[in-house]
């Protein structure tokens, strides 16, 4: 059962209200707390904490804001009407009209959510169809300037072929005009000389065709088939490619760590699916495991931890086969000061992160420095020095391990 909160403090102005919620620190969870706020309803879940309160008039809640902090939550709400209010919450007990004003609060913000994933997925649509645009231009101007360079590069070879014509019908003319010049310098006596011979040389020649003209033209026939080079042999070549995954040689791999590393990333994978279906009440992007861990990410650049931690717990329901996701969380819980569930959370990744591949050798170097640092935060010197020696064996050219781990062991030899 829940513990209904009745200490708080308020006060207003014409336009705001301020609102101070006093939570005790003793068993209330900070990760799990939420805020659910309409126009005339307001509700805080402190688990095992509960707060809930029918405002007096309407609020701005689209300009209200929330801070949880040290155990206490802070409003500041915008008052629709600057008016004084008579007190916080109504005053009269209609528990008919506190549950219709509770109803229309949880219709309102399922309309909101349902509103803004909608104008999400339009603005999705838009930019989509805004690059498809931007992608179909630079490939109509790509085209364009390609059927620009083949015109340009068809006119110069059209130009060039008409000089080259102009140029032999040049000298066609000059050589006619030579010809016809040495023509009329000759003797009638020697044209007709010349006119004579090459008449009876010309009949000699068709006569000899004549006689022998199939021995010369079989001739000229196997002339040109020798000379004709005979086609080439049709051939394939086979090439073959190394199917596995980590590029090093063959002496140095271990195949059967390799091949199990692949079969958990595999299964992972398969995992997903089969966990989506027992969620209900998420959107397709809240049923991805790689998108909530890119959430966490964007929150934990933010400083905002409890929301990254959420985010990587819903993704760990999802699929907890995923060791990325227990090390982003172990760096939550470190500047949380949660330092034992940091420690599991590492353990987690590592058992995860077997059998030990080039290939996880990075995200086993993380989990063995945060378990060792949140050991050495709890005072835990010895244990946190075997993480950092392992993690220097994995990499051992890091040289900022190296000094943490020479750091620790001073502390140690300082103890002693």
């Amino acid at each position: 059962m829940p513990v209904w909160l009745r200490d708080y403090t308020w006060e207003q102005t014409a336009s705001v209200v301020h609102l101070a919620l006093r939570v005790p620190v003793q068993g209330a969870s900070c990760g799990r707390a939420s805020v659910f706020c309409t126009e005339r309803y307001l509700k805080v879940n402190f688990p095992p904490f509960l707060f809930e309160a029918f405002l007096y008039a309407p609020i701005d809640d689209a300009h209200s804001t929330a801070k949880i902090e040290n155990g206490s939550v802070f409003f500041t709400l915008y008052k629709k009407e600057t008016i004084m209010w008579e007190s916080l919450i109504m005053e009269n007990d209609d528990k008919k009209k506190m549950q219709k004003i509770r109803e229309d609060a949880v219709l309102k913000a399922q309309e909101n959510a349902k509103a803004e994933a909608e104008a999400k997925a339009v603005q999705t649509r838009e930019h989509r169809k805004l690059a498809l645009d931007a992608t179909i231009k630079l490939e109509d101007a790509e085209r364009q300037r390609i059927e620009e360079q083949k015109e340009a590069e068809r006119k110069k070879a059209t130009e060039e072929l008409e000089r080259w014509k102009e140029q032999n019908e040049r000298q066609k003319k000059v050589q006619e005009k030579d010809w016809s010049r040495q023509e009329q310098k000759k003797t009638p006596g020697k044209l007709k000389q010349e006119r004579s011979t090459t008449k009876s040389s010309n009949q000699g020649t068709s006569n000899r065709t004549t006689r022998g003209g199939s021995t010369g033209n079989m001739f000229s026939e196997k002339l040109k088939e020798e000379s004709v080079p005979a086609p080439r042999s049709v051939s394939s070549i086979q090439i073959k490619f190394t199917p596995r995954v980590f590029p090093m040689a063959l002496r140095e791999s271990r195949i059967p760590e390799e091949e199990e590393w692949l079969c958990k990333q595999a299964e992972a994978r398969r995992m997903i699916n089969a966990d989506i279906a027992e969620i209900e009440d998420l959107t397709e992007e809240e049923k991805n495991p790689d998108w909530l861990k890119d959430k966490g990410n964007k929150m934990f650049a933010t400083g905002n931890y409890l929301a990254a931690v959420s985010a990587y717990n819903l993704a760990i329901r999802i699929n907890n086969k995923i060791p990325t996701l227990y090390l982003n969380r172990a760096a939550c819980h470190l500047r949380l000061r949660n330092l034992h569930k940091a420690i599991e959370d590492s353990s987690k990744a590592l058992d995860l992160l077997i059998p030990p591949v080039p290939d996880n050798a990075k995200a086993r170097v993380k989990a063995h420095v945060r378990r060792g640092t949140a050991f050495c935060e709890l005072e835990l010197y010895a244990e946190g020095l075997q993480d950092y020696i392992a993690a220097l064996k994995i990499e051992p050219s890091n040289k900022t391990i190296e000094e943490d781990a020479e750091k620790i062991r001073h502390i140690i030899q300082g103890s002693d």
